[in-house]
């Protein structure tokens, strides 16, 4: 159904290349407004573009002359030409690690990358959907920012309105990790907790939009949903533009809703439709944590249809037990001749520390997933080691620092003598 009645972009302009919203089901398309499922068949809508025409090396070149966040590829993006003028966080061109230390660990011969989007505002990927979805409020009219969250998004919903001067108004879990609990109220917006899972905070958001209470809000991931999916596209532009404009032959990518791995997935077939990389075939990757893995039970059994699954994982950030995106991830893992595997919260922190001891990178546990899973889908054979592989690391270490503090301590305590350090082996 169609979120609350609001007015529509005055201009087609307002939102660059796209012409219209498209149902993903049955291709019915609407105009470019605040919906988030399809009238005729209850579908989910995304963006439709009439993408830019011409020589793929002036594009290249126009893309590569622009700022240094995401609105280098504002030609691409549903957002106006002078976005990158507007009050934005202007997230975005994280670095991309050449990881030679872990793939010797891993046995990684193709060359490994690590997509590092801790490096962003708030310090996860979540800025860059954000950011979409603000510009999309900021036309049509919207007064409040909100979001159901399980703890990422909510930051970054608070910083993108604090900084933008809309109101906010967050919700999440009651049992989140205290990092991101502290990191979504510090801005200064209403947070408000929610007894249950992060399904049932969503719930909760889709009855609010409907009621008046709502009138006026924008859900980022709800009657937003279209516009702030496309945010994700942008960390497909950016790897293979780093790159030196090629695809990767692997990609290992979390999933919570899934939206991410879609959106990625979107964001590479557009470069190759436009000609700024070379076509070949690429695999598509997703990782699971084994408590909250109802993508990954499905692609296992070979079923088309996801279960949903009840979250008991220390990857809080990835525990949508029913995730919206998971029947078309099951379709870009089997098209692309990839897979969806999951860890378990064991696995999650060995492979935290994997990454920091090698790379010096902290990730959260979504990241643990993701180099958790690489590990285990090269030991199974899923995943060819001699091709380019890229694996995201979505968020910051920081933020959950639980999951590795009982195994992170000193390594002694000592006198502050010479003596002592000698005695306790550390002199090496």
């Amino acid at each position: 159904m169609a979120a609350q009645t609001v007015a529509s972009a005055s201009t087609d302009s307002a939102f660059g290349p796209a012409s219209a919203l498209s149902c993903r089901e049955c291709g019915e398309r609407f105009p470019l407004e605040p919906l988030f499922a399809c009238e005729a068949c209850f579908g989910p809508l995304e963006v439709a573009y009439d993408l830019p025409s011409g020589d793929p090396e002036t594009l290249r070149k126009r893309i590569e002359s622009g700022p240094n966040n995401i609105w280098r590829y504002a030609p691409l993006l549903p957002v106006p030409a002078d976005v990158a003028s507007k009050p934005n966080l202007n997230p975005g061109f994280t670095k991309l690690v050449k990881a030679d230390n872990l793939a010797r660990e891993l046995g990684v011969t193709g060359g490994l990358h690590i997509k590092d989007d801790s490096g962003n505002p708030t310090h996860s990927f979540k800025d860059r959907v954000v950011a979409i979805a603000l510009e999309a409020a900021r036309t049509f009219g919207l007064t409040t920012l909100s979001c159901s969250s399980t703890g990422n998004l909510a930051g970054a919903v608070g910083a993108a309105a604090a900084r933008a001067g809309f109101r906010s108004c967050v919700f999440i879990p009651h049992d989140l990790e205290e990092g991101k609990v502290v990191m979504a109220a510090v801005y200064g917006g209403e947070l408000v907790g929610i007894e249950g899972t992060y399904d049932d905070v969503n719930r909760f958001c889709s009855e609010l939009i409907g009621d008046p209470i709502g009138e006026g809000w924008g859900f980022v991931n709800v009657n937003l949903r279209p516009y702030y999916g496309e945010g994700s596209k942008t960390l497909a532009y950016e790897i293979c533009e780093q790159l030196g404009w090629r695809l990767p032959d692997n990609i290992v990518i979390p999933i919570a809703s899934g939206s991410q791995l879609t959106k990625i997935d979107k964001g590479l077939r557009e470069l190759i439709e436009l000609g700024l990389v070379e076509e070949k075939p690429y695999r598509v990757y997703g990782a699971q944590a084994e408590g909250c893995s109802p993508v990954s039970t499905a692609f296992k059994a070979g079923h088309d249809v996801v279960r949903p699954q009840k979250p008991n994982t220390i990857a809080k950030s990835l525990a949508i037990g029913n995730p919206a995106d998971g029947p078309y991830v099951l379709d870009i893992a089997r098209r692309t001749g990839g897979a969806v595997e999951d860890v378990t919260d064991e696995q999650v922190v060995d492979a935290i520390k994997l990454l920091a001891r090698t790379e010096g990178i902290f990730a959260e546990t979504a990241g643990g997933v993701t180099v958790g899973v690489l590990r285990k889908l090269i030991e199974t054979g899923q995943l060819d080691p001699a091709g380019e592989t890229v694996v995201l690391n979505t968020g910051d270490g920081l933020k959950t620092l639980d999951a590795v503090a009982p195994t992170s301590r000193p390594t002694a305590t000592i006198r502050p003598s010479l003596d002592a350090f000698r005695a306790a082996g550390l002199a090496g």
